[in-house]
């Protein structure tokens, strides 16, 4: 007995091959996509990577020992490998209002004690000549003591008896040279905070004004 072929389950047969046929380029292209995808995903990782690399680069990290020196406006040397806890803060003429924000935020127990002090780095851009220094020297050491005294007041409330101008420090970078040392550019208008134990380990930085007690937890 002859079989005979069924109509409906042929035409079902042809029609799915016919649509099997006319997916693949829509599936060629999704599979593209895909892998376009994964690789945009790829690159752009690579980069945040490569971007988060450099960052880390161009500065200071927390844990490691650096040997910075110093020579502030009165000729004092200074370096952070001796002996001494420093609160080193990087800025400019236009942070300057910051600057005075982390030194009232000093913790009393480092008031006039010799093991530790704020140093402050200005940095000036390279905006003056070396016939203008003397005169911008002048100026900043006239400013200095104006802060001077306002940590006088510290010290008399206190009961402490000791000059607070022999306290106060400030570098003038006029080069760039002292700028440079903490992975920052002169033409740039950095503020920046930095925290050293007695051996010249970085223990904590920020980029803005800390709070007084992340400060007080870093310097003890």
């Amino acid at each position: 007995m002859t079989s005979r072929s069924q109509p409906g389950k042929a035409t079902s047969k042809i029609d799915n091959e016919r649509q099997t046929k006319a997916d693949l380029p829509a599936r060629f292209i999704v599979a593209n996509l895909l892998l376009v995808g994964t690789r945009a995903r790829f690159f752009l990782s690579s980069a945040f990577f490569f971007f988060v690399t450099v960052s880390l680069a161009s500065g200071l990290v927390p844990g490691q020992i650096y040997a910075l020196k110093f020579v502030d406006i009165d000729g004092h040397a200074f370096s952070t490998t001796d002996g001494h806890v420093t609160v080193l803060v990087l800025t400019t003429n236009t942070d300057l209002a910051k600057a005075r924000a982390v030194g009232d935020k000093v913790p009393d127990f480092c008031l006039a004690n010799p093991t530790y002090r704020m140093i402050t780095v200005l940095n000036l851009n390279r905006k003056y000549s070396r016939i203008a220094r003397p005169m911008v020297t002048w100026l900043i050491r006239k400013r200095l003591n104006l802060e001077a005294q306002r940590l006088q007041q510290r010290y008399d409330a206190r009961q402490i008896s000791r000059d607070a101008r022999r306290d106060v420090f400030a570098v003038a970078d006029f080069d760039g040279s002292t700028t440079s040392q903490v992975g920052a550019q002169s033409e740039e208008s950095v503020f920046a905070v930095f925290v050293f134990d007695r051996d010249g380990k970085l223990v904590r930085q920020w980029n803005e004004v800390p709070n007084a007690a992340d400060l007080a937890d870093a310097l003890k």
